[in-house]
């Protein structure tokens, strides 16, 4: 009997909660400003420009947010040596999940973990993928502006925590680094 009663007292204030969150389903894009941070005895890297586009949700209750997306993102970087220039071209399914902090009028702090699976690796068109971890783990932090009428406004800045190196003895401990600037619109809005 205790256990009904307590079982049916979280189930009560879970409902109560989601009663009270504002619920949204929306879209984002934007450009990406990424670089792999580590050492290479071939090179040095250089910033490569790209992009990420997805679909986001958000339950907000009151000032704190949770926001699961699931985002197409072009990573990678330049890499120069003494015998040239490189494209590190590096595709990734990522999955953050945003703990988002508002302050006054939508604007907002963010930060959470991210889940990156990698769709795609080539180097000058050659395709690398065995030589790069298939996942990576980064640490997401930003801020934002919700504006009353569905548009959101993020910059957002991706430390990469896991290397994505298979161990290649002329690379050290290489990780994802990416500046995010997105633009966004809640196609469903439900609640307050």
């Amino acid at each position: 009997m205790k256990k009904i009663i307590i079982t049916s007292f979280f189930l009560l204030a879970t409902m109560y909660t989601f009663a009270q969150a504002q619920l949204a389903i929306g879209i984002k894009a934007g450009p990406n400003f990424a670089k792999l941070d580590g050492t290479s005895a071939e090179g040095t890297f250089e910033n490569r420009t790209g992009y990420h586009f997805g679909a986001f949700g958000l339950i907000k209750l009151t000032k704190i947010g949770i926001q699961p997306e699931i985002l197409f993102s072009q990573q990678g970087s330049k890499i120069k040596t003494n015998t040239g220039d490189f494209d590190a071209n590096f595709s990734y399914i990522n999955i953050p999940i945003i703990i988002k902090l508002y302050t006054i009028a939508g604007i907002n702090l963010q930060a959470g973990p991210q889940f990156g699976f990698l769709s795609r690796a080539e180097i000058e068109d050659q395709d690398v993928k065995d030589a790069v971890k298939s996942s990576d783990v980064s640490l997401a932090l930003g801020a934002g502006w919700d504006l009353p009428f569905g548009l959101t406004l993020d910059a957002r800045y991706n430390l990469g925590l896991s290397k994505i190196d298979e161990d290649d003895p002329t690379l050290s401990k290489i990780k994802n680094q990416v500046w995010q600037i997105s633009v966004g619109y809640k196609l469903i809005k439900l609640g307050k």
